[in-house]
């Protein structure tokens, strides 16, 4: 006996969800700064730290909720480990979303 049950997607409610998701995660400036630094390609914790004047660990603890979230990956580089955004959506969210507050202000 088959079953003409549809797969389950993202659609109504369910996408609201996942986007108030998406938007917590990125609630924190740094972390909208992490992200905006990420669109621009993969970045070491020791870049970041560089470019955002962060302090290491606030940065890393940052970038634990992103990757939490789904937001960003960490991929092994030597001693390193190399982040990057998982989808480009979120950087281009990122980039209106800070482009509409410069328009504001």
């Amino acid at each position: 006996m088959s079953s003409n049950v549809s797969p389950v997607t993202t659609t109504g409610y369910e996408a609201y969800e996942g986007a108030g998701e998406l938007l917590r995660a990125l609630s924190a400036p740094i972390r909208v700064a992490i992200v905006a630094e990420l669109g621009a390609g993969e970045r070491c914790v020791h870049e970041l730290v560089e470019k955002l004047g962060a302090p290491q660990p606030l940065v890393s603890q940052h970038l634990r909720v992103l990757r939490g979230a789904g937001v960003v990956r960490g991929a092994r580089r030597g001693r390193e480990i190399a982040y990057s955004l998982v989808d480009e959506h979120v950087a281009h969210i990122v980039a209106d979303a800070v482009s509409h507050a410069r328009e504001v202000s």
